[in-house]
């Protein structure tokens, strides 16, 4: 009876000993982590936690906090980005701004100051500063209009539209400037109606920004081509030109808010950067994609693709 007593008090305390050192082993542990996970902290690193454990709650554990360490680097490169983003964004701003305002303040100079002028060049001043006044305002609408549908609450009213039709009577409305330029127009729009879900004012809008850019930088290869083209279950959108083209290099950057080329700042070429970063955006925003590509002097394309319905 004694020995059987001794036995079971001997095992009580191995149980209580490994016990002991498992509960030992679990502190050091935690405090292993608490530490790296302060020092990751601290400086900032992208290092994860690392620790060799069989206590298969402490390998969640690690899991979790890994994953929230992958979370965290994801947040601090989004906002590294965004911040990077923002100050170029307000550097383009302001200089797109600059210029036509200083435009517009000494205008308004001139007509303060100038008392000489004719009623016939006081006109013509006014004239200039009216339109002058337009193309901020327009530019200030655009950068809204921006901020709008980046924000995560943006929602677009859907509906069947006929993209065939609506593609011929946008065209239209630029029949007399492609022939004041004096462009060989090459027009693929087939007599079959072909039907998306979408929104008619952002279509036009889509419309309207890729073909003035076309205008504005390929009217010197004296070619406008427009197409529209059935892709399996998609609807393609094609409008293309001959002229200078864009390097390989700026075609996933010329969809981003304020990105202009080198020389977009000279007044020939002089956009504010907004036009395709609100394309893209607008054509998203209905379920499609938009592809640049481009050889200069051969083709530049801007196709938007939109998934087919049935009529």
């Amino acid at each position: 009876m004694v020995l059987l007593l001794a036995v079971v008090i001997f095992v009580q305390l191995v149980i209580i000993v490994l016990l002991y050192a498992s509960r030992r082993k679990t502190a050091r542990q935690l405090n292993d982590i608490v530490t790296k996970l302060s020092d990751i902290v601290e400086h900032e690193t992208s290092e994860k936690l690392l620790l060799h454990t069989d206590h298969e709650t402490i390998r969640r554990l690690l899991n979790e906090i890994n994953r929230l360490l992958d979370y965290n680097q994801k947040v601090i490169a989004d906002y590294a980005r965004a911040k990077t983003s923002l100050r170029k964004m307000m550097s383009n701003m302001s200089h797109d701004m600059k210029t036509p305002l200083t435009v517009v303040l000494g205008y308004v100079e001139k007509l303060k100051l100038d008392h000489t002028m004719s009623h016939q060049e006081r006109q013509a001043v006014i004239d200039r500063l009216h339109l002058k006044t337009e193309s901020v305002i327009a530019l200030l609408n655009q950068f809204f209009e921006l901020v709008k549908l980046e924000s995560e609450d943006y929602r677009l009213p859907m509906r069947k539209v006929c993209i065939s039709e609506l593609c011929r009577m946008h065209l239209l409305e630029y029949y007399e400037l492609l022939q004041a330029k004096g462009l060989q127009v090459k027009v693929e729009i087939p007599e079959d109606n072909y039907y998306i879900m979408g929104n008619e004012d952002a279509l036009q809008r889509i419309l309207s920004n890729l073909i003035s850019n076309s205008l504005r930088y390929g009217s010197d290869g004296g070619v406008f081509g427009f197409a529209v083209r059935e892709i399996g279950d998609h609807i393609a959108i094609d409008v293309w030109d001959k002229g200078r083209g864009i390097d390989e290099v700026h075609h996933d950057r010329v969809f981003e808010r304020l990105y202009t080329l080198d020389d977009a700042r000279n007044p020939k070429f002089q956009g504010s950067g907004l036009g395709l970063s609100i394309t893209k955006h607008l054509t998203e925003a209905m379920n499609g994609t938009i592809h640049l590509s481009s050889v200069p002097y051969e083709q530049t394309m801007f196709t938007c693709r939109f998934r087919r319905i049935s009529y």
